[in-house]
């Protein structure tokens, strides 16, 4: 990370707009005059023409309702006759910003623009004299067109010193603005009513669809798109009333409402904790008040935390956002076997003081719950913070990346595959040894030094080693590839800090979204029974989610293939030899306590998985068991998993919300249908609607104050990207194959495709691999002894 982001920089992508437009928007000349006297003389002898009015003109008509000005409705149902200039001087305003408002409809209704000129304060400053003038008045400098190095066309001539103006004077009197000159000689064309509405100071978007811009910004619609949805409610494109320019210009502005793009990162957490009260983040600033590292996590990932917390997988990802910044996200396992978030970072390096400090603002959100398992890549920073901060945690390294650097570290498609097949395969110790001095001697790689430090660490990556350890079908850190490839799909390389936690949130909604159709499928019916064990298959159907059920099919399938070999009955429990049929060589134990209906297994893939291996149904049927014992059911892969988070009452308070909310968009879509037929009535129900927006917003926000240390946050460093190495990354991505990690092709044609598993090596999709490569292991034991 090498420099510091300004609010200019921040807003790099909008400063084209932000140039062009700064030559068309209204600009105030200052010149301040002390004494009313000395404008007077100076003042009318800059124009012959025009109408003067009097201060005893100006009080003839101060109490002429008809002509008094006192709010925007008021400008809004002015109709200008053909002979205005002759009563124009009767017109009188509250404040100096309607008398400008009503100059813009004006000249908006005869075809020109207008725009503030000259300010007179008196003495003490304030303001008692105000020129608005003809957009057209004046000329453009002489040095715009004497420019040597000139890169673009000129714009087009505009200025033509046209003298049509207004001035208005306040009255201390009355205590209103009066109209003190008017000129409407114009020395250019005046433009059809049809296009003066393109000028700069007609140009302007309503407070409504600046809300429901932003509102479809931060759904992922662009802004080209948001713009044919706003001309398709006018009717035409050109009767928006602006241009996707002014879109992107005023984009820019609500951007840098809270200057610094830290500080609106923290500002964006502090709304969203009004709305989420569990919501919980934190941020770390170096010794410069820069931002290094930014935590989070909602109320929904906790909650879920409690529940699948017992394994979790994390790993970082760069080219996310703006900075560069690596994305951390630590995600587990649902009872639908999904993948789910629990929280995320975007943080300076990855350093093991940085995870350190990762790790334990997780214990912090999540109340001091530890994990059972944790599944990294490897990467020596994080297994030195994980013995730190989670010293009983056992930690398993990432299937799919010892893959990939078996592919790269011996070059050899054959090794790759027999080194995945030691890896996966539930061998015991001894054999596992065994067929690792074979393999190695077979490919002649004793003395290479990936090798060596791959089998000193063996105990964090062979099955062997690891069998009756829990890790929740969760063997590889492929969930979190493919998690940050869908995240790819919402946030995008240029986006701001604030941007990225709105779209990663949006990211996690639809994953949620996703777990709530599963829990539809899940309660919607019944599957098929297809086994004859058939008591057991349909308990197990009604007791366990969907896809934990379709898991736990093949074991009751092959328990049909297992017999009773013996039964030795001992003092505390019962042990049954159980072998395949036709294989009676090789044997599991299978331990019964009766009087606690506790059954273990020699195989230990209930203590892997969760679920009751073939062996233990095999005596489960043996003794006329027709529902799984309560024992052997883990409650984080069944249907009510969840019941026991929700109010005794059934009815939270998140419900009333949500009950009320459909109710006012039911009530809003009834609205919407009779008032949308008639343009009047369009307009009058969004300014309502937007009218009570605004105002409710403002309570909430004068009661909700955020923290004032805030907005004293500095934006992050930006520096070099880098990959799991630490390398910097090239300027040109080359083509590399997913497959063998070569270059020059892809896994269409790669010529090792035929001996590598594809369920392993491909991680596009969220959380597939995994289920695939465990039932692999499952399906049948190596008999080798």
């Amino acid at each position: 990370m090498s420099g510091i982001f300004t609010d200019t920089e921040m807003n790099e992508q909008y400063q084209e707009d932000d140039d062009f437009n700064q030559q068309e928007e209204l600009v105030s000349d200052q010149d301040t005059m002390d004494e009313q006297n000395e404008f007077d003389q100076d003042f009318r002898d800059e124009f012959t023409e025009g109408v003067f009015f009097s201060e005893s003109d100006m009080s003839d008509y101060i109490l002429e309702a008809a002509y008094a000005v006192d709010s925007m409705q008021d400008i809004t149902s002015l109709k200008f006759s053909e002979n205005v200039a002759e009563e124009i001087g009767k017109y009188h305003f509250s404040t100096l910003h309607l008398a400008f408002e009503f100059y813009i409809k004006y000249s908006k209704s005869k075809g020109f623009s207008a725009r503030k000129s000259k300010t007179f304060k008196n003495s003490s400053g304030k303001i008692y004299r105000q020129m608005f003038v003809c957009h057209r008045q004046g000329f453009r400098m002489e040095k715009y067109y004497t420019m040597e190095k000139r890169k673009k066309e000129p714009r087009l001539e505009t200025r033509t010193g046209c003298e049509a103006r207004m001035d208005v004077k306040f009255v201390p009197e009355s205590g209103r603005w009066h109209i003190f000159y008017f000129s409407d000689e114009h020395n250019h064309d005046l433009l059809d009513t049809q296009f003066s509405a393109m000028l700069p100071a007609h140009r302007k978007m309503s407070e409504a669809d600046i809300m429901q811009m932003m509102n479809m910004l931060k759904s992922g619609i662009s802004t080209s798109q948001i713009f044919g949805l706003l001309a398709s409610q006018a009717g035409r494109y050109e009767f928006v009333g602006y241009g996707p320019r002014d879109m992107y210009n005023e984009i820019a502005r609500q951007r840098r409402q809270i200057p610094g793009d830290a500080a609106r990162v923290l500002k964006k957490l502090e709304d969203m904790r009004l709305k989420d009260p569990q919501l919980y983040f934190k941020a770390c600033h170096d010794s410069r008040g820069l931002l290094r590292n930014l935590f989070w996590s909602d109320g929904i990932s906790q909650l879920d935390y409690r529940l699948f917390g017992d394994v979790i997988a994390f790993d970082a990802t760069y080219k996310k956002n703006k900075y560069s910044c690596p994305l951390v996200i630590f995600s587990g396992v649902n009872h639908h076997n999904q993948t789910i978030t629990f929280a995320a970072a975007l943080i300076a390096d990855e350093t093991t003081d940085t995870y350190i400090w990762l790790l334990r603002q997780l214990m912090f959100a999540m109340r001091g719950k530890t994990p059972t398992s944790i599944i990294t890549d490897g990467a020596m920073a994080i297994r030195n913070e994980v013995r730190v901060v989670f010293p009983e945690v056992r930690h398993r390294l990432c299937a799919w990346h010892l893959i990939r650097n078996a592919t790269s570290n011996v070059g050899n498609p054959s090794f790759t595959s027999k080194f995945r097949k030691i890896m996966t395969g539930d061998y015991e110790i001894p054999v596992f040894k065994r067929k690792w001095v074979q393999l190695i001697e077979e490919f002649g790689i004793e003395d290479k030094p990936w090798v060596i430090n791959m089998y000193e660490k063996k105990h964090m990556w062979a099955t062997a080693y690891l069998r009756g350890k829990f890790f929740a079908v969760f063997r590889t850190t492929s969930r979190c590839e493919g998690l940050h490839s869908v995240v790819g799909r919402y946030v995008g390389l240029r986006y701001d800090l604030t941007s990225f936690v709105e779209h990663f949130q949006r990211c996690v909604a639809h994953m949620r979204f996703n777990e709530f159709n599963a829990d539809y499928e899940s309660t919607r019916g019944v599957p098929v029974m297809q086994t004859c064990i058939e008591l057991l298959e349909r308990y197990a159907a009604e007791l366990y989610t969907h896809e934990i059920f379709l898991f736990f099919r093949p074991f009751l399938s092959r328990a049909g293939s297992m017999r009773v070999l013996n039964i030795d009955n001992t003092d505390d429990c019962i042990k049954y030899i159980v072998c395949k049929h036709g294989r009676p060589d090789f044997t599991w134990i299978v331990d019964f306590r009766q009087e606690e209906i506790i059954f273990m297994c020699t195989c230990l893939r209930m203590e892997s998985f969760g679920i009751p291996c073939e062996h233990i149904v095999k005596v489960m049927v043996d003794r006329d068991i027709r529902e799984i014992p309560r024992p052997l059911v883990l409650d984080r892969w069944t249907k009510k998993v969840k019941s026991a988070l929700n109010d005794p009452s059934g009815f939270t308070r998140d419900a009333v919300v949500i009950s009320r909310q459909s109710a006012l968009v039911e009530f809003s879509k009834q609205l919407a249908a009779v008032a949308v037929k008639v343009p009047e009535r369009y307009e009058e129900t969004r300014d309502l609607i937007m009218g009570l927006y605004s105002s409710y917003k403002a309570t909430d926000e004068g009661d909700n104050q955020p923290h004032s240390g805030v907005a004293r946050s500095s934006n992050p460093y930006v520096h070099p990207t880098t990959g799991g190495s630490g390398q910097p990354s090239k300027k040109k991505k080359l083509q590399r194959c997913s497959v063998c990690q070569m270059e020059g092709h892809k896994k269409t044609t790669c010529p090792w495709q035929k001996d590598i598993d594809n369920n392993v090596i491909e991680n596009e999709a969220i959380g597939s691999d995994d289920g695939d490569m465990c039932t692999e292991a499952t399906a049948e034991l190596d008999s080798d002894s």
